[in-house]
């Protein structure tokens, strides 16, 4: 009985089951059937509140994806600053141990293992920026020039609208870049791993002169010159910035005490030239430098006794014999002159300066032109100032100012001559290595540029930078119709930025418009003083003083008034440049009265 009951709940129970089960399947079926295009699938359209939420779920949805990211790349940079945190750690820590050695690749040497990729990309950049040998380049405009400078003024090359070639450095980042320069130098100087004991401490006032370039892939390259412990003994120490903490490459002692120059000038008659030049060469090299020799190479026979005469003047005055006179037949030829007169010399290894008759140079050139030379390494082709013409500088003064006034480096009275190749300081052995100057060249021009390829072409270090002793005086410039297009070309241009600047010149140009905008303003001035005089008043006073009623005493400059006034009403204003007819009236205007 209770089995058959049991048998019967159990039936009731599973036919219940089936029953929910196939409602189920009913209803999924309904609830899973496609109802249309703008319900399929139940996506979130717009038009109903359904959409809505799906859309701010998805927008919600996607910000969060967003937040991740950026959190993600903030961690990532987050990171990278860590890395070069690290880095740069360890490039100050491999510096540092570089410049406690005694020299740098004695501490590239030393360092860890672990800095030694860093250290190795470091000496590659200085061997790559020409501190220890030269490179070859394909032309002069490939050379990169030094700049100088002082403690107080920057000598460069480029100029534009804020830049002068003598300034003070304007812009803080190159004033704190030569300070902090000079200062790790004095640092180095003053470190008691490089000085003795008894050594004196260094400062900025031994400091002579420097020169910098940058070059934009390696970094800067610094040459520092400072006073010696002795007369004609400096202290120079080359630096180099790898963009990066500057680190010291070399410091060497320089004797320049028995370093004798051999100054070869070549001449062709101007024996006015001459005698202007022997007075600044007596002044600056045997009074004051005592280190030189004078090699005059003179082309044909006119003239050659008046030069002679000069040297021989010269020499008994000032008790100088350390000259050579060369004499050549021929047209003049700068070139062959300075090839002989380098060649004449028979002594040991001496340092050649070539130069001409219109170069005017201060006793501190010729110590630059010993530092910035070495035989078999570098050779010094200093850019000179050259002056423009005084005729036009000083056109609107009394007088043209003596020439030791007119030599001041400014934008108004020259130019860097960068351009110029001529003047130069390289050692006699160099000079023959490279094979001199090309003898086929005629006339003017060339020669000096084939000799400055010549070392762009070879091994060896060349310094170009402008220098503030070295000045071209300005001379009238002939262009022959001898020479070849370029030539004539190269004279033509030199002539013409030799004369004035582009604004001297423009002023020059347009002249007579200037003349006559100041003629307007005279007559303008002029008839407004004829109106405002001309009045009752004036002829009152006028005819009072012709009858005696009046006295000048008593009325101060009257009759001046009243003459401007009668050559105002009858004559006109009278202008700058007066008519013959203007003044004829003017002077009766004036006896009538």
């Amino acid at each position: 009985m209770v089995r058959r009951g049991l048998l019967g709940w159990i039936s009731r129970v599973v036919i219940l089951l089936v029953l929910l089960c196939c409602a189920i399947s009913v209803l999924y079926m309904l609830a899973c059937t496609p109802k249309g295009d703008q319900e399929q699938l139940g996506l979130p359209w717009a038009n109903g509140p359904t959409g809505k939420d799906g859309y701010q779920a998805v927008l919600q949805e996607r910000e969060e994806q967003h937040r991740n990211y950026v959190n993600s790349l903030k961690r990532q940079i987050a990171q990278l600053k860590d890395e070069l945190q690290a880095r740069s750690e360890q490039l100050r820590s491999g510096l540092d141990q570089a410049s406690d050695a005694t020299g740098l690749r004695s501490g590239w040497d030393s360092a860890p293992k672990a800095q030694a990729d860093l250290l190795a990309f470091l000496r590659g950049q200085v061997d790559k920026a020409e501190v220890h040998a030269g490179v070859k380049l394909a032309t002069e405009y490939a050379a990169v020039p030094f700049d100088s400078f002082t403690l107080q003024k920057v000598y460069q090359l480029e100029t534009g609208l804020t830049r002068h070639p003598e300034e003070k450095p304007v812009r803080k980042d190159k004033r704190d870049e030569l300070v902090e320069a000079i200062e790790s130098a004095l640092e180095s100087l003053n470190s008691p791993v490089e000085s003795s004991p008894h050594q004196r401490a260094y400062t900025a006032a031994d400091f002579i002169e420097g020169i910098y370039r940058t070059e934009r892939d390696k970094g800067t390259l610094y040459e520092l010159t400072f006073k010696g412990d002795h007369k004609h003994e400096f202290q120079r120490l080359v630096l180099f910035r790898p963009f990066g903490p500057i680190m010291k490459v070399k410091e060497e002692k320089l004797n320049m005490a028995n370093t004798l120059i051999n100054i070869i000038v070549p001449l062709a008659r101007r024996v006015d030239k001459f005698r202007h030049f022997m007075q600044n060469f007596r002044e600056m090299c045997i009074q004051q430098d005592g280190r030189v020799h004078l090699t005059v190479v003179y082309f044909g026979k006119e003239e050659m006794n008046e030069v002679k005469g000069i040297l021989e003047n010269t020499s008994k005055a000032a008790n100088f014999r350390n000259f050579t006179f060369i004499q050549l037949n021929g047209e003049f030829s700068r070139g062959k002159g300075l090839d002989v007169g380098a060649r004449f010399w028979k002594g040991s290894n001496v340092l050649l300066f070539f130069c001409d008759v219109d170069i005017y140079f201060t006793s501190e050139f010729l110590n630059t032109c010993r530092l910035n030379t070495q035989p078999g390494k570098k050779v010094f082709y200093p850019v000179l100032f050259s002056q423009y013409n005084p005729g036009i500088i000083y056109g609107h003064q009394d007088a043209v100012p003596p020439l030791e006034q007119q030599l001041v480096i400014k934008k108004e009275t020259g130019f860097w001559r960068d351009f110029g190749f001529g003047m130069t300081c390289q050692y006699q052995s160099d000079f023959i290595n490279i094979g001199g100057f090309d003898l086929d060249i005629k006339g003017w021009g060339g020669e000096d540029v084939h000799l400055y390829r010549k070392y762009l072409h070879s091994n060896l270090i060349v310094v170009r930078t402008p220098v503030r002793g070295l000045f071209h005086l300005w001379h009238e410039k002939h262009c022959m119709d001898e020479l070849t297009p370029e030539q004539y070309k190269m004279c033509m241009q030199s002539k013409a930025m030799n004369e004035a600047s582009h604004g001297q010149l423009g002023m020059l140009v347009f002249r007579h418009e200037i003349e006559a905008h100041l003629r307007k303003q005279k007559q303008k001035a002029g008839n407004q003083f004829c109106k405002k005089f001309i009045r009752r008043d004036a002829s009152i006073l006028a005819s009072l003083l012709r009858n005696g009623y009046i006295r000048e005493l008593w009325y101060p400059g009257l009759s001046k008034l009243l003459k401007e006034q009668k050559t105002c009403e009858k004559c006109g204003d009278r202008t700058s440049t007066p008519s013959r007819a203007q003044k004829v009236c003017e002077r009766k205007v004036v006896e009538g009265i």
